[in-house]
């Protein structure tokens, strides 16, 4: 009987990430996304959104700051470690964030993790890969099609694969982020 019930929770919880993941983020209201982030994640920041089709993976080990935004179909994993998103991060779409990853050394293929940090005012262009075990420094930029394998210092602006220094970012960012277009 025990083993029953440990599966029939196993299939409640599996089905609940699907509606999440799979239904209610696809919802054209910012305010309705907001709501279920709140009630799915460790912290959501205030002014922060989250546009249509972003995955969560482990939302109780997901922490986002105030005036971030996180773009249509990115991947926020929490399974492996914690991730810490910062204030006024802006996060474009299709960007793949991870905490676990498979030990490529490893005879049995075992999963291991990591936390991410990501710091305020740090911009992530599109289709980017963070991987386990990752900080990316305060006002750092991440170019499009990027995987960041190691951390990324401050104001340094990094790219391609592995990504690499190709520039410092010269800015006060002093801005606040607020973008909520209409049915994305």
């Amino acid at each position: 009987m025990k083993s029953f019930l440990v599966k029939l929770l196993g299939v409640f919880v599996s089905f609940k990430g699907y509606l999440f993941n799979n239904w209610l983020m696809y919802f054209p209201s910012h305010t309705l996304r907001a709501f279920l982030m709140k009630r799915t994640v460790k912290s959501f920041g205030k002014e922060s959104s989250v546009l249509m089709g972003v995955e969560v993976r482990a939302g109780r080990n997901v922490s986002i700051g105030n005036n971030t935004i996180i773009n249509q179909k990115v991947l926020l994993d929490g399974r492996g470690g914690k991730l810490v998103i910062g204030n006024n991060v802006d996060i474009a779409q299709e960007t793949n964030i991870w905490t676990l990853e498979h030990d490529v050394h490893d005879d049995y293929h075992v999963s291991k993790g990591a936390d991410v940090i990501i710091e305020d005012y740090v911009w992530i262009a599109s289709r980017v890969t963070i991987l386990p075990g990752v900080t990316i420094g305060r006002g750092a930029v991440v170019a499009s099609n990027s995987v960041v394998t190691k951390n990324v210092e401050p104001l340094t602006i990094v790219g391609g694969v592995p990504a690499k220094l190709i520039g410092q970012r010269k800015s006060n960012l002093l801005y606040k982020l607020n973008y909520r277009p209409l049915f994305r």
